[in-house]
């Protein structure tokens, strides 16, 4: 069985989808909280800068990839009107059912779906935009997840992938230190759960930096790719257009 890693650990692929998904399971209920802690409020910041830079409109269709609590589908669903379409989905039962709770909570009702990005259940050339917003570096197999995104955009579709990176070398001594000492603690206390903040500071380390991520979404056939770096590259948005 093919290896993979789960934060500085390797594992198998199997295994990591489960840790992965118990990660999910044990922070769902406080994601938002502790998003607004970790950042301190930055993460509203990033998906508002990828929402304008989307620049969706009425009419259009919209898949948002493990799309969590919701964010990025309630501004894309004020955005598209009634004559678009928001698709709301996430591999991960208990996040999934989060955000769609917040959603109609505020009077939006959009399609929800249990989805793994690996196997998207959708047609080739379904939808205009794609996002995904800090969730490709818990995929086991990115190249593949990146690769179905690519099939069900329409050409001239576009990927956005909103995802933490490589921070600019004159901060990395001082994001160590918070990533690996202050995250865990903050878990701990307001989730009760220090192992899977750890995790997550691991998993940004181990996923792909700026370049590396952009060669990828060009090796699975975005035909063109930018790279938006915010906060010293902290989190990076790359946009890929399907041609």
């Amino acid at each position: 069985m093919s290896k993979t890693h789960f934060g500085y650990q390797s594992v198998s692929e199997t295994e990591k989808a489960l840790r992965v998904r118990g990660v999910f399971d044990s922070v769902a209920k406080r994601y938002d909280l502790m998003n607004d802690l970790m950042s301190m409020g930055l993460h509203r910041v990033w998906k508002a800068y990828a929402v304008a830079v989307a620049a969706v409109r009425e009419g259009d269709r919209v898949l948002d990839v493990a799309g969590g609590t919701g964010d990025l589908a309630r501004a894309f669903a004020r955005r598209v009107g009634s004559a678009g379409l928001v698709v709301h989905t996430d591999i991960n039962e208990a996040m999934l059912r989060e955000g769609r709770n917040r959603l109609i909570d505020e009077g939006i009702v959009v399609p929800t779906s249990i989805c793994d990005a690996e196997s998207l259940p959708f047609r080739t050339g379904s939808f205009d935009l794609i996002s995904v917003a800090f969730g490709l570096r818990n995929m086991t197999r990115k190249p593949l997840a990146l690769a179905e995104m690519e099939r069900v955009l329409r050409p001239g579709g576009r990927l956005l992938v909103l995802e933490f990176s490589k921070v600019a070398p004159a901060l990395e001594q001082a994001y160590d230190w918070y990533s690996f000492h202050v995250l865990p603690r903050l878990g701990q206390w307001v989730a009760g759960d220090a192992d899977s903040y750890r995790y997550l500071a691991e998993s940004i380390r181990m996923h792909p930096a700026q370049q590396e991520l952009k060669a990828m979404m060009k090796s699975v056939g975005f035909g063109h790719v930018d790279v938006h770096n915010l906060t010293a590259g902290v989190v990076a948005l790359h946009i890929g257009i399907k041609c």
